[in-house]
């Protein structure tokens, strides 16, 4: 690993079909995602990614099949892989944004 500090001004936002703006920084395995969506997030389908990550700012709730769980800044969020974790992400505030970090 050559870098210890990843400065995401000096990388570009994206933008994903679901309107989320991202972040990605690339090292060996790992990659570290900044992510960034409002109200108007549009996330039809469940997502059966694994998450590792950390709310940066702002309020969001998670939908599961049998429930709907609430976080805030400073909230620590980890959710594994696989179609029984499927979940959806939805902004109760203005703005999200959330550091994951990603095994490649």
């Amino acid at each position: 690993m050559n870098n210890y500090r990843v400065e995401f001004n000096t990388v570009s936002w994206q933008t994903a079909p679901s309107g989320a703006r991202f972040k990605v920084h690339k090292e060996g395995s790992m990659q570290l995602r900044l992510l960034e969506f409002g109200r108007d997030l549009n996330h039809p389908d469940w997502c059966v990614m694994g998450h590792i990550g950390f709310l940066l700012e702002g309020e969001m709730e998670i939908e599961f099949d049998d429930e709907t769980l609430s976080f805030k800044t400073g909230d620590g969020i980890i959710i594994p892989a696989g179609e029984s974790y499927r979940h959806r992400p939805k902004a109760i505030s203005e703005k999200v944004q959330i550091v994951f970090v990603e095994e490649t």
